[in-house]
């Protein structure tokens, strides 16, 4: 099992409750081919890098997922029969730096917060305030 992640968007004229049907059949279908659906990042309404079938905004959303490499082919080629999906990307994560980033976005999306040694360490460490230039000083003095 591969660590996937796929980004579409949706037409933006979709109501809410439309949206949220397309969101939940595309989930609904990765399910259907075997896949463990991670977490899912809805990014909401979106201004497009360019025009896409007539459309200059999109609703996108992410899908973290675990599957077989052979689930990805079916599930982009319902994505492309899909006429509410106007674009789609999916990424595969294999080596270890990406998987780490992997996991970071995974639990981003499902609003967990995991510290890391780094940021602890960080945590630890006293602060010090740098003194400010002896230039700065005497300009603000003249401006007043």
């Amino acid at each position: 099992m591969n660590n996937y992640e796929t980004l579409f968007v949706i037409k933006p004229t979709l109501t809410d409750e439309e949206t949220a049907t397309q969101i939940a059949k595309v989930t609904e279908t990765l399910e259907k081919e075997g896949a463990e659906i991670l977490a899912t990042n809805k990014m909401g309404m979106r201004r497009l890098a360019y025009p896409v079938a007539k459309h200059e905004r999109g609703v996108y959303t992410i899908i973290y997922f675990k599957a077989a490499g052979s689930v990805i082919a079916e599930f982009e080629r319902k994505l492309k029969f899909n006429e509410d999906v106007i674009k789609y990307l999916t990424v595969k994560y294999t080596k270890k730096k990406e998987l780490a980033q992997f996991d970071k976005l995974v639990s981003a999306a499902n609003g967990t917060k995991e510290e890391t040694k780094a940021e602890e360490t960080k945590a630890e460490e006293p602060q010090v305030e740098e003194a400010p230039k002896a230039e700065e000083a005497t300009t603000e003095n003249v401006e007043a």
